[in-house]
Order: C-alpha cells, then sequence, then structure tokens
C-alpha cells in the first residue's frame, strides 16, 4: 500500500550529508508510486529524532525549502539512521497531521505499510493505553512499547504486537531509548540490501526500488545484494555497528542482542511550530442525505428465461417470450483444474521467489483467486492494484486480510488521487448538463490504466505470468454499449467488428460536440486510459475460464477462513470494493429500470447456476440504493449528493411510471 524506505549508516562511516541525501531522494521519488497524498522522514542522529513530513507527495515535499533545510542540519557525514513513508491514505485522514507517518508515539517513531482492521478492537482490549490519533500505525506502537515494558525484550515485545494484530503490516520502528531499528512485515513487502564495505544498510517496500535505487548508487550498492524480507521474518538492526538479528514473528525467543543503555533522544517534529507532537481530537459529523429514492419500477415485459427488461438496449422476445440474449447464448466450459496445473506448472518458482502477478481488487472474485492460487496451485503470487481513488476502504480492510494471512507482497501503485478525483468530477458535473446513459462509462475511464501498469510491473519483477480472477461470462453487461447503440455481440473492444468500433467512436464525438463541458483537463486521462484498454496486450490467464465459479463457495471460503468483511449497506457481496458501482447502478436503475445486477443474475440463469424465481428475489434487494456508499463517493469527489441526486431523477424514464 504505502512505501516505506530507510538508510542506515555505521557510526565511522564516511558518507557525506550531500550523498546520503541524494540516496534520500532516490528512495523518495521511487516509493512514491505506491502513495501520493503525504510523505514524511524521521531522522535519528546522536542528539535526537527529527521528524519532517507533509501532506504532499514525495517530489514536492522534497523540492520545499524547508525539506532542504532539515536535510543539511540533521543528515550528517557520520553515523545516523533515517527512515521515511510516502503514504497512501487508509485510516486517518492526511489534513490532520499526526494521521501522516512517520508517527511518534510512546517515545517510539515508526513508518507501517499496511492496515490493521482490528485496531478499535485493540484499543478496547488494552484499555490501559491511550488512543490520541486515527491512523492505525498508532496501536502498533503502543503495544510495542508496552510489551518492551512488560517482558524487556524488543523482539519479544515486537512478536507479542504482531500475535495480536490483525491484517498487513510491515514496519520500520526508531526507539528514542535504544539504539536499534526493528523492521519486520508479515506479508513480505520488504526488502534490503548491505553496502559492499557492509557500512550502509537501505530498505524498501519492493525489488524494483531497491534494485533501481542499487543501479543508481553501483558505487556503494550492489544489485546482486537485494534481499527479500519474507512474510514472518524481522530483523534488530543494531544502528551502532549495523549486527542484525534475525527472529521469527510466531517464535518468541530469547534476544542474543540485550538492549543497550543509551542516551534518552528527544523527538522533535518539524513539521509543527513548537517542534513536540500536538493531539488533534476530531469529531466525525452524520450528513444527512437526502434525496436518494427507490422507485417503484412497474411490471415491465421481462425474458422469460432470465430477468432481463424490455428497456434493455437492442433486446427482443420471440413467441415464448425468450430473448435473443438467451437465444445466443453459448453455455460457459470450464477447462478444468487439471488443464490450469498443467498450464501453470511451467511458470512456477519451487525456490519460493515470486513466480506470477494476481490483479487484486480486494473483491470477492480476486481475493478467492489468490487464496486458490497460494493454497491450491502451491504458487508464489504478487498481488497488485491500481488505486486510482475509487478503490473503497472497505476493500482495502479484505485487501490487508488476505495478504497478511497468505504471507502474499501487495503491490499498490498508487495514481495522482486528487487529480483523479477532480477528473472524475469534471466528467460527471458535464454529464449532469445533459445526461446521456451512453456516457456514463466516462466517469470509470480512470482506471484502465491498470493494464499499463500491469504491464510495467511483470517487466520490472521479471514475471511471465498476469493472473486475472474476472469472471467474464458472468460480468458481462453488454448494455453500456448498447445505450451508445452498438447491440451486437460482445460489449469489449477487442471482440467488436470495426465497424461498431467505427460507431462507437462516433457516438462519442458527437457527445463531445453536443456537450463541450467533456472538454475539461480529464480528456489526456481518458484517452491514455482507452489507449491502455484497446492497444496494449492482454495476455492474461483467466482463472475462472479454469475452475467453476460457485458464489457461496467463494463467499464462505472468505468469511471463514479470512474474516473477509461485506458492506453493511447492500447484502450483494459483487462489487463492493468498487466505489464506483453504487452510483452509476443508481442512474441505471432510475432511469431505464434495471442495473448491472439484473445482468449478473441474468448471466446465472444461463449458465444453470440460480433460478429466475432466485434472480428476481435477489435483484429486487441488490437494486436498492445505497445512501453510505453513495455518499463517501459523493465526498471523495466534492459533488453536492443532494443536488446530484436530484438531476438524476428528474431525467425522463425508459419506462412509465
Amino acid at each position: 500500500m504505502c512505501g516505506i524506505f530507510g538508510v542506515i549508516t555505521k557510526e565511522d562511516s564516511k558518507f557525506s550529508p550531500a550523498l546520503k541525501q541524494g540516496w534520500l531522494d532516490v528512495l523518495f521519488k521511487l516509493s512514491e508510486s505506491r502513495g501520493k497524498e503525504a510523505a514524511g522522514l524521521a531522522i535519528k542522529t546522536v542528539e535526537s529524532i527529527a521528524v519532517f513530513k507533509k501532506p504532499t507527495a514525495a517530489s514536492e515535499m522534497i523540492g520545499s525549502p524547508e525539506y532542504k533545510k532539515i536535510i543539511q542540519q540533521y543528515v550528517t557525514g557520520n553515523h545516523s539512521a533515517i527512515i521515511g513513508h510516502s503514504r497512501l491514505v487508509t485510516n486517518g485522514l492526511q489534513t490532520l497531521h499526526n494521521n501522516n507517518q512517520p508517527v511518534i508515539k510512546d517515545n517510539l517513531v515508526g513508518v507501517h505499510n499496511g492496515i490493521i482492521v482490528n485496531v478499535d478492537n485493540l484499543w478496547q482490549q488494552f484499555s490501559d493505553l491511550a488512543r490520541k490519533y486515527e491512523v492505525d500505525t498508532e496501536v502498533i506502537l503502543s503495544l510495542i512499547r508496552k510489551f518492551i515494558r512488560e517482558k524487556g525484550s524488543i523482539i519479544q515485545a515486537v512478536q507479542t504486537t504482531f500475535g495480536h494484530l490483525e491484517g498487513a503490516a510491515s514496519i520500520a520502528v526508531l526507539l528514542a531509548d535504544a539504539p536499534y531499528l526493528i523492521l519486520t512485515t508479515n506479508t513480505g513487502s520488504l526488502y534490503t540490501c548491505l553496502s559492499k564495505n557492509k557500512d550502509a544498510f537501505v530498505f524498501a517496500s519492493e525489488n524494483y526500488i531497491l534494485k533501481k535505487f542499487a543501479e543508481k548508487s553501483k558505487e556503494t550498492f550492489d544489485q546482486e545484494e537485494v534481499k527479500h524480507l519474507p512474510p514472518g521474518i524481522g530483523y534488530l538492526i543494531n544502528l551502532n555497528d549495523l549486527k542484525i538479528e534475525e527472529f521469527k514473528l510466531t517464535e518468541l525467543q530469547i534476544s542474543k542482542m540485550p538492549i543497550e543503555p543509551a542516551k534518552n533522544l528527544e523527538i522533535i517534529d518539524l513539521s509543527l511550530p513548537n517542534g513536540s507532537p500536538e493531539k488533534i481530537d476530531t469529531i466525525t459529523q452524520q450528513k444527512s442525505i437526502k434525496g436518494i429514492v427507490q422507485y417503484e419500477i412497474p411490471n415491465l415485459k421481462r425474458c422469460t428465461k432470465c430477468i432481463l427488461p424490455e428497456t434493455f438496449p437492442g433486446i427482443n422476445f420471440d413467441e415464448q417470450g425468450v430473448c435473443n440474449l438467451c437465444r445466443n447464448h453459448q453455455k460457459n466450459q470450464v477447462k478444468g483444474e487439471d488443464a490450469l496445473q498443467i498450464f501453470t506448472s511451467k511458470y512456477k518458482n519451487n525456490s519460493g521467489k515470486p513466480d506470477c502477478l494476481v490483479a487484486f481488487s480486494g473483491g470477492r472474485d480476486s481475493s478467492y483467486g489468490l487464496h486458490y492460487i497460494k493454497n491450491i496451485l502451491k504458487m508464489n503470487p504478487i498481488a497488485f492494484t491500481y488505486d486510482w481513488g475509487m478503490v473503497t476502504d472497505l476493500a482495502r480492510r479484505n485487501q490487508a486480510r488476505i495478504c497478511a494471512k497468505l504471507g502474499i507482497e501487495h503491490i499498490i501503485v498508487s495514481a495522482d488521487i486528487k487529480k483523479k478525483r477532480e477528473n472524475i468530477r469534471k466528467n460527471i458535473e458535464a454529464w449532469l448538463k445533459k445526461p446521456d446513459l451512453g456516457m456514463v462509462p466516462l466517469f470509470m475511464a480512470g482506471d484502465k490504466q491498470f493494464f499499463y501498469y500491469a504491464n510495467k510491473l511483470m517487466k520490472q519483477n521479471n514475471l511471465k505470468l498476469m493472473v486475472w480472477c474476472e469472471n467474464e461470462k458472468l460480468e458481462n453487461t453488454k448494455f453500456k454499449t448498447g445505450f451508445c447503440g452498438v447491440y451486437e455481440g460482445n460489449n469489449r473492444w477487442a471482440n467488436m467488428p470495426g465497424r461498431q468500433k467505427i460507431k462507437l467512436a462516433f457516438y462519442y464525438a458527437k457527445q463531445f460536440i453536443k456537450n463541450p463541458s467533456y472538454l475539461n483537463a480529464s480528456l489526456l486521462d481518458t484517452l491514455f486510459a482507452y489507449l491502455s484498454t484497446y492497444l496494449l496486450s492482454h495476455d492474461y490467464l483467466f482463472l475462472y475460464r479454469y475452475i467453476d465459479w460457485e458464489e457461496q463457495k467463494l463467499t464462505s471460503t472468505l468469511i471463514n477462513n479470512y474474516n473477509w468483511e461485506t458492506a453493511k449497506d447492500t447484502k450483494t457481496t459483487w462489487r463492493i470494493g468498487d466505489g464506483t458501482a453504487p452510483f452509476y447502478n443508481y442512474i441505471y436503475y432510475t432511469v431505464a429500470g434495471f442495473s448491472e445486477n439484473d445482468t449478473f443474475r441474468s448471466n446465472q440463469i444461463r449458465e444453470g447456476l440460480i433460478s429466475r424465481e432466485e434472480a428476481l428475489k435477489f435483484v429486487k434487494e441488490e437494486n436498492e440504493p445505497r445512501p453510505e456508499s453513495l455518499q463517501w463517493y459523493a465526498d471523495q469527489l466534492g459533488l453536492d449528493l443532494e443536488k446530484t441526486i436530484k438531476i438524476i431523477n428528474s431525467i425522463p424514464k425508459r419506462y412509465k411510471i
């Protein structure tokens, strides 16, 4: 999720401050791909631990005069330890200073990549600890300090702490009262490198980041010395001589490195006027949600086999009332688990190194996919998420659960989320001026760069297999291009005949001419998205072409084995990690009388997975508006939800009320 990194140099090292600053700048810039919403660092010298952080992207922070002044003052040519963080916001708003990292608590300074999903329960369980901030990292530091006092051992304190954590955590922690750095992970999202002369030690969240760093610093570091810190392993590093004691998180042990008495250093937060940590109390205000209505859709004529209604674009019915989609349907034939084992065998790496990249939304299909790939296929996947600003907190928590339990490295490529959300808002505001159902997918154009970054990560990690856990047959909607007047075939661009591609291009061009508000700052991003979707190679393994998709089996496996979380405002488990789905489905259902849920359940009927009666019951519940999710969506984009809903509700319906 976030990017963490660090540099330690021995007491007798001769590295110049300018060289160290160069190292930091490289690590900050490389780590920025993992989070652009805040950045910070902590510098430990013989006198103090200085902390500096800002709610800006790392590249902006390191260009600031304050940063340069702090580096000149605190990064000396002799012994020092520096940890840094590039943040993708998960727990705690970045606008509140103490939520950003490094976090200062109980004479510890730490950076954390991941999400602790049981953070509230931990504060209740350990009521003797005082909570000051929103960010989940705080509880890790408080627990470590508590158990250091109780056990007299840093290693046992870390082991005991991780025994209480649920979720993903890769951490680096400096102690103000002992000359050590704690470095550990339960997902494997950490890599380390010792310098050629063994007088400097660096770490980062990704193999590629550290390899690239070593390449740029080849006078001191060797790419071949970049090592993976496996899940469940920790280092206790003596900052004076760089001696490392390795330990396992799951096996309590007596440390061979007793705590050395040391001067209790002052922790100075240079980001604050008075230089000391502050407590910021926050009040969460409950917004009232107005205008959201559940329309009583009339008894539309529906297919007698599936449940698609007469308002579905391009639909027609035969004398028996069966729609053309059912008549033309070809039942899915999975290739089977034996074929999957044979196909994947040539990619498996028996040494334990990563052997495939898996697209990971945090939704049920990809979560089960990771479970299957790791536990059944016995492969070593890296999970990949492209966060374009619409990955929900629920999805992130589920990602943390799965990766922590399976010990899987998770790479999140973070877009410029602020800019992405501004682009979505601009397109929605343009759409609201002249609503057209065919233009709704424009709201989701910003996520399509996933394909570009997936291909890039494959090269960076020298992987040959990309696994996609989408269930194509069941998730195929078709109506989105249907509202553009393109009815035949599959709505995927690659499967469209040339005449349909031309027709679709003309449709969009016409809409842009009719509504010049679409010609806004998002245009280049939208173009990049479509090029990523339609021109780049998508040579992926589709998991559900090989194994049966069983909804009950998927959800029960995830809930029972991983405590996988479902949404509070809907009974469906489909698309609950996608922040855009509640919004566009509200539009489709309100205006056309059906949504993606109707197409999904209809596809299940055609595959013989559920009955028509079951499907009708499901969609009645699943098409209900999701007020909490709609409010979240509006808040992230800066939309006036009440005004937006009012316009949507006033759009002429495709059915008679």
